[in-house]
């Protein structure tokens, strides 16, 4: 009793301050309904604050945004955050402890508390927050675990990340980037410890938590970082892998870095070979005995690693790659401000290279524009920056050039840049129908499809590893390989039928849900913790 007794004592006598969130993203209250997608996208979060003069004036929830502005069908363009923000606010002056902040969520109802110092905003609380605060702090006090051990890594231990990292422009480093910033929200572990890969003659203005970086090409690099995390704090490494962003014969460069690193490591497999040649084959094979857990993002690799690799079952955990939480939204809403308004769009994303199969996007176009001529295929994404050393812009142009061949040169357009995460998220909910031409079947993972899925696009795609999965539960349409003709009576038999569109736009959508960054976050996190013994 005395145990109870001493654990409500804490829950009361807490300071609201010790359980609030301070990285709370704010809006102006003029400011137009776009910028709040932007904002719920890039902070990975379900409620804004609206700020003026300083203070605090009301809140946005993403069920606001559905409500007042979606279902409502207003101009996002012209509707402005006061028209929808709910105020006036209920508050609480940081130095108030978790009691009287639990009365006010209780009294009226509410699921966020916005925490303020003299009437100016410090953040945002929750009842699970504070109540998650006080177990903590609770179980800290009884075990005799100071807040300073717990601050030091004994309780929450250090992970440490190597993979390529923003701001280089790579697939892998913007999920790498996405994963940490959703583990470290969760506040289960501590602050993150990225060991960045760089490539050859490439410098990065990284940010703080790029603790350390690695050259690709050079072994002794590898070796040398290894022993730096060998003989450091760090618990545990989570490798990303994919065989092109390590040095050596198939990225081997990596064994040397595993065999030294003493560490748990729990890879993350972001490519599989069916059939791999024999020294592809053996990389993979060091990595799978050297990993103490391996994730697959997709079912499929599992079966792969246990048939072609014999990996034993216990070893292989399917994670989902993650996506954004999107509110769900009509293409013709967010086509305002783009342009795009009287066109049919269909696109294509990512960093361009040859393998991702547009060119037979391109050639579907002119039996699609003869039966929508306002159809426009949007290729969005710069050329990838490993292609551009080698061969520059050739592959882009050998597109350009390929929709001049075929008169559509109106009906293609690349958008040639690297996009923001809330500038893509746009595009792609501008998006009537989304197009993955990827020629080749072993593509195991595509955070491309993530992103179009999550933003409820109808989606016509190859039947490569990864989408056979997606197809197969009804979230996308299957399409043959480098076949033209297959891409465009699909598309058209979804021009035909709106209803049919709408309906995979639901199931696409709907298939997302639990694979929303912070449900995968979780899980990484109990897996790094089962892999510690703890």
């Amino acid at each position: 009793m005395a145990g109870t007794d001493s654990y409500f004592k804490l829950l009361f006598d807490l300071p609201v301050l010790s359980g609030t969130n301070m990285e709370v993203p704010i809006a102006d209250p003029d400011d137009p309904a776009y910028r709040l997608f932007d904002l719920f996208v890039v902070n990975n979060v379900g409620a804004v604050i609206v700020v003026e003069d300083e203070s605090p004036v009301g809140i946005v929830t993403e069920r606001d945004i559905i409500g007042r502005v979606l279902k409502q069908e207003r101009d996002v363009e012209t509707t402005t955050v006061r028209m929808i923000m709910s105020s006036p606010l209920i508050t609480i002056e940081a130095d108030e402890s978790i009691r009287e902040a639990i009365d006010l969520l209780r009294t009226h109802d509410i699921r966020r508390l916005v925490v303020t110092e003299k009437g100016n905003l410090i953040g945002l609380t929750t009842e699970r927050r504070l109540l998650n605060l006080a177990h903590t702090v609770y179980l800290e006090r009884t075990r005799g675990v100071s807040a300073g051990s717990v601050d030091s890594g004994i309780e929450k231990p250090v992970i440490a990340y190597l993979s390529t990292y923003p701001p280089r422009e790579c697939g892998i480093a913007t999920f790498t980037q996405d994963l940490v910033d959703s583990i470290t929200k969760q506040q289960s572990l501590s602050p993150p410890f990225i060991v960045a890969i760089n490539d050859k003659g490439g410098y990065y203005d990284y940010p703080i938590e790029v603790k350390l970086q690695v050259e690709r090409e050079n072994r002794e690099s590898f070796e040398a970082v290894a022993t730096q995390v060998k003989d450091s704090g760090i618990k545990l490494v989570n490798i990303q892998h994919e065989y092109g962003l390590y040095g050596g014969s198939w990225g081997d460069h990596l064994i040397s870095f595993m065999e030294e690193v003493d560490k748990p490591i729990v890879t993350t497999l972001h490519t599989i070979l069916q059939d791999p040649s024999p020294e592809a084959k053996r990389v993979m094979d060091e990595i799978l005995r050297l990993s103490d857990l391996v994730v697959v993002l997709a079912r499929v690799g599992a079966k792969i690693l246990e048939e072609r690799y014999d990996t034993l079952s216990f070893k292989v955990r399917y994670i989902p790659h993650g996506c954004p939480n999107v509110p769900f939204i009509k293409s013709q809403t967010a086509k305002q401000g783009l342009g795009l308004e009287k066109r049919y769009v269909l696109s294509t994303f990512g960093l361009i290279s040859r393998g991702k199969g547009i060119e037979y996007a391109i050639q579907s176009m002119p039996e699609i524009v003869e039966k929508k001529p306002e159809a426009i295929y949007l290729v969005i994404g710069e050329t990838h920056p490993e292609v551009r050393k080698h061969e520059g812009e050739s592959y882009r142009q050998s597109l350009s050039d390929l929709a001049s061949e075929l008169d559509i040169e109106d009906n293609v357009r690349f958008v040639n840049r690297f996009l923001s995460k809330s500038d893509l998220i746009r595009f792609l909910q501008a998006t009537d129908t989304y197009i993955l031409p990827y020629p080749n079947r072993d593509q195991i993972s595509s955070g491309t499809m993530l992103y179009a899925l999550c933003t409820g696009k109808a989606i016509v795609t190859t039947p490569f590893l990864h989408a056979e999965e997606v197809i197969n539960e009804g979230a996308a349409v299957g399409c043959e390989f480098r076949d033209p003709e297959s891409i465009a009576r699909i598309v058209n038999t979804l021009i035909d039928s709106e209803k049919l569109k709408d309906q995979y736009e639901r199931r696409a959508y709907e298939y997302t849900r639990d694979k929303i960054w912070p449900n995968v976050a979780m899980t990484y996190i109990n897996e790094f913790y089962k892999t510690l013994g703890m």
